[in-house]
């Protein structure tokens, strides 16, 4: 089963370490994909820019669609980042999300919805083999 770990921070705090301290950070998230990697469940890991340089597409009802500036979350937290595993339970998944190196923040742990007895198979990849 895949699982959505979606990592939640105060934007003001994301992005203010210093060069030092994102070379500590780094050196602890390459250990943590090495570590999911070695374990074959780490699909994804990524971080992501700023929100204030996002655009949301909203979609009416009627299908109108209109781009807009940013998240518009009505919350200090942002999305930062995101991993995707392959994990077996959600005990697992979140043994994982307790593994990451992220600070003072959220992690939310998410099951990936199966859509096969739908008629939709996923082209995700599998997990990266180390």
């Amino acid at each position: 089963m895949k699982y959505l770990l979606a990592f939640a921070r105060d934007q003001e705090k994301m992005y203010d370490a210093t060069e030092e301290e994102m070379k500590q950070a780094m050196e602890a998230w390459g250990a943590f994909d090495k570590e999911a990697i070695e374990a074959g469940v780490l699909i994804a890991n990524e971080p992501l820019e700023h929100p204030s340089g996002a655009k949301t597409v909203r979609v009416s009802a009627g299908g109108d669609q209109a781009v807009i500036d940013g998240p518009f979350a009505e919350t200090k937290e942002q999305l930062g980042g995101f991993c995707l595993l392959e994990c077996e339970s959600l005990e697992e998944a979140i043994g994982w999300a307790r593994k990451v190196p992220m600070g003072e923040g959220a992690i939310e742990v998410r099951q990936v919805k199966d859509l096969s007895p739908y008629g939709y198979e996923s082209s995700s990849p599998g997990p990266v083999r180390g």
